[in-house]
């Protein structure tokens, strides 16, 4: 467990929870464009992101045209107009609502290695200013899961198997409707590439996560929950449901 006071804010259902974060993200881009010409967000596909998301697009104080958006993962092999991309659901969700500078997808139809290279160039171009992001129910942050995931690896963005629990997971959230329908490989940003972001917003909705939330804030910083690894960061703030709150709130009962 890392030495920095968590900020963790504790909501009691799903709405409220991502209504609160939203709000804290808005606050949070105003301040930057006060201050700087754009802001550079990177954005997770999830069900857990949405009231989130329906929150900023709703934003009459954020200036979209100033910022440039990226997203951290998406699926190897699923056809270029497919509903269950990650791509797909950030312009469902949020880019078609707003008039935003730029969006920068990654597009695994260019060849993955050229795109490996195209989104690393993209990401280091100047700093990430805000990270919106989630836990998995096995504790993994983007898509690095316990086997692949690694606190000093060397890539900006990779290629890595995915974890059956991680691909569980995309069926208990309706994204897919059997587990031989979700693919095995996707292109991620690493943890290191995710923990240079300059402020991180982590939202975790449900029950089904509650075991990953308690190992992140309360157990070893290990990839065994590479989620742990954002108790390290100076300026990440945790937005949870009374769910996924739950386990955390049994120790502290104790």
């Amino acid at each position: 467990m890392s030495d920095i006071k968590q900020d963790v804010n504790v909501f009691s259902d799903k709405k409220t929870t991502g209504h609160a974060a939203g709000k804290a993200i808005e606050a949070c881009i105003v301040n930057l464009l006060s201050k700087q010409s754009s802001v550079r967000i990177v954005f997770a596909a999830a069900p857990s992101q949405d009231t989130m998301l329906d929150y900023l697009s709703k934003s009459n104080s954020i200036d979209w045209s100033r910022v440039i958006a990226f997203h951290m993962d998406e699926y190897i092999g699923l056809n270029s107009n497919a509903p269950e991309l990650f791509s797909a659901y950030l312009e469902n969700h949020l880019f078609s609502k707003v008039n935003i500078k730029s969006k920068n997808i990654i597009n695994v139809q260019n060849g993955v290695a050229n795109e490996l290279n195209r989104y690393a160039y993209l990401l280091e171009k100047e700093p990430i200013d805000i990270v919106c992001l989630g836990i998995g129910e096995n504790g993994h942050i983007a898509f690095n899961d316990p086997p692949v995931a690694d606190f000093n690896d060397p890539e900006v963005v990779k290629v890595v198997q995915l974890d059956k629990a991680c691909r569980t997971q995309q069926v208990h959230d309706g994204c897919f409707k059997s587990l031989d329908d979700v693919p095995k490989t996707a292109i991620t940003l690493t943890i290191p590439t995710l923990l240079k972001g300059n402020n991180l917003f982590c939202i975790v909705i449900g029950k089904n996560k509650s075991l990953a939330v308690k190992n992140t804030l309360t157990g070893p910083i290990s990839t065994s929950c590479p989620a742990s690894i954002l108790t390290t960061h100076k300026n990440c703030k945790f937005y949870f449901d009374s769910d996924a709150y739950m386990e955390t709130l049994k120790l502290e009962k104790v």
